[in-house]
């Protein structure tokens, strides 16, 4: 079995081989155009409400390009449906070392986090006692479970699903909504999504990075943008408006509340 999947993988490596090869050119010089989701605030809509939003109009207006979109939801296909497939030729928002594309230098740094009410504090270790005594709420299937399972923490944890269709469904607001009514006591999410629903949606929450600690899941990410392969002027394009802007994008994740980390990997200042 384990032959057969290399052999797959090998053969759908040579397939797309071609492709590739042939992207240098797709890069539309009228236009920047995004690949983003309709419904995944605070990253996107289709209202240009979100951050990566304004971050692209950042961009567009550094390269004197209007900003064209192409939404796809941001489930399995993604990259396949927008990016590969010639119809946008950058992605806001993508982890660093992302396989599917070629990542840009990273424009921010940050962290899952614990949330909770300021006024009920929570011990600063999820290997005190205490914890066990908590009612936790997490993401299905993201990096903070691997802390959940390490520490026992799993038989208080209710959990919310991670794929949903994003026009209908959300399931980060909803789990960070339960610690800011009581019925949770902290969550541990994604920090995008805990500081927008923290400073611009007003839940009353304190939020804490989670650290990444030896032997355990990455907890901080590092992140970029994507475009194809084999368009390394593209790259450099980005990349160099990404160092002249960074201030200013700094700004814009702020006023989203995006918890940023520094050089050491600590929470800075909002």
């Amino acid at each position: 079995m384990r032959r057969l999947a290399l052999l797959a993988l090998l053969l759908t490596a040579s397939a797309a081989a071609p492709v590739a090869a042939q992207t240098g050119d797709l890069v539309a010089t009228d236009a920047l155009r995004v690949c983003a989701d309709p419904a995944n605030l605070p990253f996107s809509n289709d209202r240009g409400e979100g951050f990566e939003n304004r971050i692209a109009a950042l961009l567009g207006q550094a390269l004197d390009r209007k900003v064209d979109y192409v939404f796809f939801p941001q489930v399995q296909g993604f990259v396949r449906n927008t990016l590969r497939a010639g119809r946008c030729d950058l992605v806001m928002g993508t982890v660093a070392g992302d396989e599917l594309m070629q990542n840009t230098n990273p424009y921010y740094h940050t962290s899952y986090v614990i949330a909770f009410r300021g006024d009920r504090p929570v011990p600063e270790r999820l290997d005190d006692p205490a914890m066990k005594a908590l009612r936790l709420g997490a993401i299905a299937r993201t990096p903070p479970i691997d802390l959940l399972l390490r520490n026992g923490l799993i038989g208080n944890t209710r959990f919310f699903p991670l794929a949903v269709d994003t026009r209908h469904e959300s399931p980060g607001a909803e789990l960070l909504r339960a610690v800011a009514d009581g019925e949770l006591d902290a969550a541990l999410v994604w920090g995008p999504i805990a500081g927008y629903q923290a400073k611009v949606k007003g839940l009353p929450l304190t939020l804490r990075a989670l650290p990444s600690e030896p032997g355990t899941m990455r907890m901080d990410f590092r992140i970029t943008m994507g475009v194809r392969g084999q368009e390394p002027e593209w790259r450099r394009r980005i990349n160099a408006v990404i160092r002249s802007h960074q201030a200013e994008i700094d700004g814009i994740l702020r006023d989203y509340g995006v918890p940023l980390l520094d050089a050491e990997g600590r929470l800075q200042a909002p």
